[in-house]
This record gives C-alpha cells, sequence and structure tokens, in this order.
C-alpha cells in the first residue's frame, strides 16, 4: 500500500510538472487565456501557478465557488468543460476546469483554463438580436461566478446568493435547506467558514454546527 509520504510527494510532482504548462497555454492562446493550477491541500490559498489576468487574481489567492464545489464532491468531482459564466465585473469567460487525482484516485487539485469571450459574446448578441429582430426574447443571463484572492469574500457572496429571506424568517427546514445548499456548494471545506457563516446569520457557532448536522443527516422531505 502506498504510504500518505509517498502520495504528498506524488502529488507534489504532479503539481511541480504542470507548472511551465501554465505559461506554456497562455502564450499559445494569447492575452485573453488565463490559466491557473489549484492546489486544493491550500485551499485558502489554493492558486499555486498562473499566468494571464482575466478573472484577477494571483498567486497564493483562494479558490472559486466552482473550486470549493470540487472539493465538496471529493473523489466524485469530475471534470467542468466548456462551460460560460460571468464574473462579478461583468466579463463574459468560457472556461474548463479539470481535476488533478493522484495514483489512488484521490482529487487534490485542478488546471483550470478561462478565456475572455466578453466581445465574442456581445458580438454574437447583436448578430442574434438583428437576425431574431426587436420582438423576440433576449437571452438567458449567464450565471456569476466569485473570483477573488480571498476566500471568505467567496464565502461571503455565496451566502449572499442563498439568503433569499431574512434567517429570522425561515422555519426550521428553512434554516437546514439553507445548511445543506451551503453545505453542497463546498463553503464548508474552507477553515473558519462555520464561524463566519455563524457571525454573518447572527447564530452562535454552536447552533451553526448543529444546523450543519442536522442539515447532513436529513435529505430534503423525510430523516435519513
Amino acid at each position: 500500500m502506498t504510504s500518505e509520504r509517498a502520495l504528498e510527494a506524488e502529488r507534489d510532482a504532479i503539481v511541480a510538472a504542470l507548472t511551465p504548462v501554465v505559461d506554456g497555454l497562455v502564450a499559445t492562446f494569447g492575452p485573453l487565456c488565463e490559466v491557473v493550477l489549484h492546489d486544493y491541500r491550500n485551499p485558502e490559498k489554493s492558486v499555486v501557478a498562473l499566468a494571464g489576468s482575466v478573472t484577477g487574481r494571483a498567486v497564493g489567492g483562494a479558490m472559486s465557488e466552482i473550486g470549493l464545489r470540487i472539493v465538496a464532491r471529493g473523489d466524485e468531482a469530475r471534470d467542468e468543460l466548456n462551460y460560460v459564466t460571468r464574473t462579478g465585473t461583468g466579463t463574459t469567460v468560457k472556461s474548463s476546469t479539470m481535476v488533478l487525482r493522484d495514483s489512488t484516485g484521490t482529487v487534490f487539485g485542478a488546471l483550470c483554463v478561462n478565456l475572455d469571450v466578453t466581445a465574442v459574446s456581445e458580438a454574437h448578441a447583436l448578430l442574434g438580436a438583428l437576425a431574431r429582430g426587436a420582438s423576440a426574447p433576449a437571452p438567458a443571463e449567464l450565471p456569476v461566478t466569485t473570483f477573488g484572492d480571498d476566500i471568505d469574500s467567496v464565502v461571503d457572496v455565496i451566502l449572499d446568493s442563498h439568503r433569499h429571506q431574512p434567517w429570522g424568517a425561515l422555519d426550521r427546514a428553512g434554516r437546514l435547506a439553507l445548511f445543506r445548499s451551503l453545505d453542497e456548494r463546498g463553503v464548508f471545506a474552507v477553515r473558519r467558514a462555520i464561524e463566519q457563516v455563524a457571525a454573518r446569520l447572527g447564530i452562535s457557532r454552536a447552533s451553526a454546527y448543529s444546523y450543519l448536522s442536522q442539515a447532513r443527516a436529513t435529505t430534503p422531505g423525510g430523516s435519513a
């Protein structure tokens, strides 16, 4: 059986081998491309190599919402390819996120390619509007993905997007649903996230742990 020390050395070697690939890909695809290498063993500073500037991050920065989702799925995570989102500043980004695994199949990182396709999307929308006519419905809004060097800001945005009602207005089912949704998004994979969520909701850390435990023990519509 492979020892944990050997697996850590293997993961380090994979990260080291991919680091020069980051610069090579951006050199090939040009200034509208960004490539980010993540090591999820340190989720709050998961960006270990980066080239290009599409999402405004830097080496030592945190993972995005997508990274949190991958961490939450663990070894069941799969590559997410050719998806389109919007940044908080309005940039349209086409991305692919490819998970990194060691020889045991454990997910420990990801290689992400982001392309700024804002100009292409605007041109496509304009041509589409001309072809459809003014009365045709506008295309659906793209989902907004939070990218940031500060993991706390990413957690805050996810929490805000899930708080459709004040905490005091939620019944027990609603509160459990909120914690279940945050858990599924990978929020609680981050250190101190439970304290951050508790503070934002105005509840004690013990209450937050209790709601998280109950949310994990139950399924929507019934008990585990």
